[in-house]
């Protein structure tokens, strides 16, 4: 039960993630994976490629290649004046809901019951 949660959870953030996370700096997806999976934001990089796509076709992120001077040519992406716009509108509410969750949510003191 608690994994569907936390699967549930994922879907609704981890896009705002991704963008918060490249408008820091912009990452190849490989980097990228590793900064989401850390905190428990994605399962794997295979979760975060069709996000990725998805975020494309929005116009929220772009990619470019850099060599990486060790090995092949990488793939970057990076977030669009659009992808920012759209991460600021979440985190004005991204507040006030959690607020509000947490709220509903929030442990009952049993000294009442």
């Amino acid at each position: 039960m608690i994994d569907g949660v936390r699967a549930q959870l994922r879907k609704g953030v981890v896009e705002y993630c991704i963008l918060g996370a490249l408008e820091r700096e912009p990452m190849y997806g490989w980097q990228l994976a590793e900064t989401l999976a850390k905190p428990g934001l994605i399962a794997s990089i295979g979760t975060l490629y069709p996000v990725l796509g998805r975020l494309r076709e929005r116009g929220l992120i772009t990619a470019f290649e850099r060599s990486s001077g060790a090995g092949p040519v990488r793939k970057y992406y990076q977030v669009t004046k659009a992808g920012s716009a759209e991460l600021d509108g979440f985190r004005q509410q991204w507040a006030p809901f959690t607020r509000a969750v947490s709220e509903m949510v929030g442990e009952v003191d049993d000294d009442k019951n």
